[in-house]
């Protein structure tokens, strides 16, 4: 009665083949989400990066994206002033977002409010984020990262504007990641730009980030700046709302030399 095996035993590398793809996608997970950031913890756990006040770290306390952009004015002027420039703001990142993100990606299909991983900055994760496709998919995007923080009371943000040029695992952990492109000043500049044309926002003048630097973010992708952060005054607010009161004059003219730490404070 051999027949009535074959079908079963022809069936029987498939379910091997299987079997192995799963368990090698279990010890990759484990590996990534698990293993590799307990290591980077123990081996930094951000003590020597979280001092750095105009640098981003993962939670696992890598150091991640460039602080590039101080933004004065509350909530309210911040989201009217990004709509009129034409960026749109980030979902959250929940399963049903992750999915259709990875479905934008894979499918080439448009989604035009795609999450953003988070970074941390003075200890919080961003508290918004905002980005400008191109193309027809996630894949490829200009995106900024805000944290809401004061100068010297008054309401401001600060923001590390990149561009997310390809999707891939991070150099660093494994995990599936947005890699950046290198000229992270350019995007700063673009974002700059983007608010002065839409009449919503203007560069009044600059402070000292991490100065000129050649480095590598969270996940691994070289990036290099001169370290400046563009200081933007936003003059945009929904109908009926007031515009946030102003912050104290902004800074000196000239290269700036005020660190952002000093500027937060209040310094010129």
């Amino acid at each position: 009665m051999p027949a009535p095996d074959r079908p079963r035993r022809a069936g029987r590398p498939v379910r091997r083949a299987f079997v192995v793809a799963v368990a090698l996608a279990a010890v990759w997970a484990g590996i990534a989400y698990l293993l590799a950031p307990a290591i980077w913890k123990r081996i930094d756990g951000g003590a020597a990066t979280a001092a750095r006040v105009a640098l981003s770290v993962t939670a696992q306390g890598i150091p991640g994206d460039p602080i590039n952009l101080a933004m004065l004015g509350g909530r309210a002027s911040l989201f009217c002033a990004m709509a009129k420039a034409g960026w749109r703001p980030a979902d959250p990142v929940t399963l049903r977002s992750s999915l259709r993100i990875v479905s934008s990606v894979l499918l080439h299909r448009a989604y035009a409010h795609a999450p953003v991983s988070p970074l941390f900055w003075s200890g919080k994760r961003q508290d918004f984020a905002f980005e400008k496709g191109v193309g027809g998919s996630a894949k490829l995007r200009h995106h900024v990262r805000f944290w809401e923080t004061t100068r010297a009371g008054a309401a401001a943000f600060v923001g590390s504007a990149t561009f997310d040029r390809a999707v891939g695992v991070s150099h660093y952990t494994g995990q599936v990641t947005h890699h950046i492109g290198a000229d992270v000043d350019s995007e700063r500049d673009a974002l700059a730009v983007d608010l002065a044309k839409a009449g919503v926002g203007a560069k009044i003048g600059a402070v000292v980030g991490l100065g000129p630097t050649d480095a590598r973010n969270g996940g691994g992708d070289p990036y290099s700046t001169d370290g400046a952060i563009d200081v933007i005054r936003l003059d945009c607010a929904p109908p009926g709302a007031a515009l946030a009161a102003p912050a104290p004059a902004p800074t000196k003219a000239g290269a700036p030399t005020t660190r952002l730490r000093d500027w937060l404070a209040g310094a010129r």
